[in-house]
């Protein structure tokens, strides 16, 4: 049995609709408080459903129970309700989770994660807690630390508007990043719960092509045959944001546009020999498909 957690997210609904579509067993952790509509698809999908907090201890050892692998993508940054923060959720409730799991048997543990960044903010901080805890619990363990998801980095929601005709670049936009879809990522996440492939191992995962934000931008041009107003947050602004904010979350993000702005190039000549992941989806097909 296949224990997802931030199964409504849109990592884990992909990995649950993934397994499912091997024919795998899938429990799906989800709160009280999700979207109706994706607990819905979960089900649809035959998966058992399973009522659960992370900052509930002991809903986690529940649902870790007659489970063999837990693959956790939950994080506070996209979907946070009433209670939840950085402390709470992603530090604190997932170091429950990896507790959880290990008192009930569980074989191999899938977390994802991201990149070690040159900067201090609190959602690092919680990550590398949460990873020392997984490394020291005595299971079988994968970490994937994907770059910046495309469909988040390169959509409107943070500024990148081909449609519109605009697009928002942290820095000067010239240090390239090997943007990743949340679909690979998925693929990665289900592979990796085959323990044989990267048994407690740290892998890093990037797309199949290293592009700067404005190299996106002149193939987002190309598919929406329209130039593309470009406005820059300057990486001094980021760094006073980072400096001033009194607020964990605001913090976080402000890192993570810092690191986005230093760019990071993931080579994935051998983690592709590792895994049997064909076909990463590009950049330019993301815009394709939203254009």
């Amino acid at each position: 049995m296949n224990l997802i957690v931030g199964a409504t997210g849109i990592l884990g609904s992909e990995i649950c609709r993934l397994l499912a579509k091997k024919g795998e067993s899938v429990r799906a952790l989800v709160r009280s408080t999700s979207n109706p509509d994706k607990v819905a698809q979960l089900k649809a999908l035959k998966a058992e459903v399973i009522l659960g907090d992370l900052k509930d201890r002991r809903s986690l050892d529940a649902a870790c129970r007659g489970a063999t692998a837990v693959v956790s993508t939950a994080s506070s940054t996209l979907s946070r309700q009433e209670g939840d923060s950085i402390e709470s959720v992603d530090r604190e409730g997932q170091v429950n989770l990896v507790d959880a799991a290990s008192a009930a048997g569980v074989t191999h543990f899938v977390l994802i994660s991201f990149p070690n960044v040159d900067i201090d903010f609190p959602l690092q901080r919680a990550k590398r807690a949460v990873e020392d805890r997984l490394r020291s619990s005595g299971m079988s363990y994968t970490i994937l630390q994907p770059t910046f998801f495309t469909e988040v980095w390169l959509s409107p929601a943070l500024g990148f508007d081909p449609k519109n005709a605009k697009a928002q670049i942290y820095g000067s936009g010239h240090h390239k990043i090997s943007f990743i879809s949340f679909q690979d990522v998925a693929r990665f996440a289900v592979a990796a719960l085959d323990p044989r492939l990267a048994p407690n191992a740290i892998v890093k995962l990037g797309g199949p092509e290293a592009l700067s934000p404005l190299e996106a931008v002149r193939l987002a041009e190309q598919v929406v045959g329209k130039p593309i107003e470009v406005q820059h947050v300057p990486e001094e602004a980021l760094r006073a944001q980072h400096s001033a904010a009194t607020d964990s979350l605001q913090q976080s993000f402000a890192g993570l546009m810092l690191y986005y702005a230093d760019g990071d190039v993931i080579e994935m000549a051998e983690t592709l020999r590792t895994f049997p992941i064909e076909s990463l989806k590009s950049v330019r097909a993301h815009f394709q498909g939203v254009g």
